[in-house]
């Protein structure tokens, strides 16, 4: 596949796989998603490579999200919602290597749940973290909510979606939404310095832990797959249209005008 939304580098028994639409800070379309899946299961299944990094391009975000300029009930690829991210989701955790998100700014949305599901998350003191699903008529209804539960605990996730607040770097380490904060001139390194201890160790032995972590949480999956086919009907309503219209015309959205 040409990329024309990635860029795929491997250096060193590492794969390096960007996000490239720093203009829409980092925000995926159909074909992002598509493109990623592509590179993920390029990298994942090469011998050579220890170590996944994903990130995004530029200093200003990680990921945002689904780009609602691509958004019109459906996105533009393939899927139930015409954005195969839950496609991308499972393949982020079924690949056999340690996937590390290298956070360079904003992970919020989709691009927030993106950086949960990786292995590892090493994040810039810029970093801005949160959810906007419910400000834009939308939700993540599988690994964005019952696995972030997981990670941070019930209370705090149910925060996170129902209040969407954004949250600093700082905030997010206490909370073990991330493993390492580091000043963002020292972000290569520290992530560098993390995949070169993970390429020391048995890669066999790495991809069985891997798959032991994931058996225990994979029934989300199934709660997921169930939750899009819900979203897909949810989008064709006027109120989620709402959440897009406002977003474009940078209004407060009037959700309950169409909440029947």
């Amino acid at each position: 596949m040409n990329y024309e939304d990635i860029l795929y580098d491997e250096n060193d028994g590492v794969a390096t796989i960007t996000i490239n639409r720093p203009d829409r800070y980092n925000a995926f379309r159909g074909q992002t998603c598509m493109e990623l899946i592509d590179a993920f299961h390029r990298a994942g299944w090469n011998k050579d490579i220890g170590v996944i990094v994903f990130t995004g391009a530029g200093e200003k975000a990680f990921c945002t999200g689904g780009d609602q300029g691509a958004h019109e009930g459906q996105y533009d690829g393939r899927g139930l919602i015409g954005l195969p991210v839950e496609e991308l989701q499972r393949l982020i955790r079924e690949v056999p290597k340690p996937v590390i998100a290298r956070v360079n700014g904003f992970a919020i949305g989709g691009g927030h749940v993106l950086h949960v599901i990786c292995d590892l998350s090493i994040a810039s003191e810029t970093a801005i973290f949160g959810q906007v699903g419910p400000k834009v008529g939308s939700v993540d209804p599988g690994f964005g909510t019952a696995y972030l539960a997981r990670v941070v605990g019930e209370k705090r996730a149910r925060e996170i979606w129902y209040l969407c607040r954004k949250y600093s770097a700082r905030q997010a380490l206490e909370w073990g939404l991330v493993n390492a904060v580091v000043p963002p001139e020292q972000l290569d390194e520290e992530v560098r310095k993390w995949c070169d201890e993970i390429l020391e160790k048995s890669p066999t032995a790495l991809t069985i832990a891997k798959r032991s972590f994931n058996a225990d949480s994979d029934n989300i999956a199934g709660i997921g797959a169930l939750g899009m086919q819900a979203l897909s009907l949810y989008y064709d309503t006027d109120e989620s249209k709402e959440g897009v219209n406002a977003f474009r015309e940078k209004r407060k959205p009037e959700f309950r005008k169409y909440y029947k």
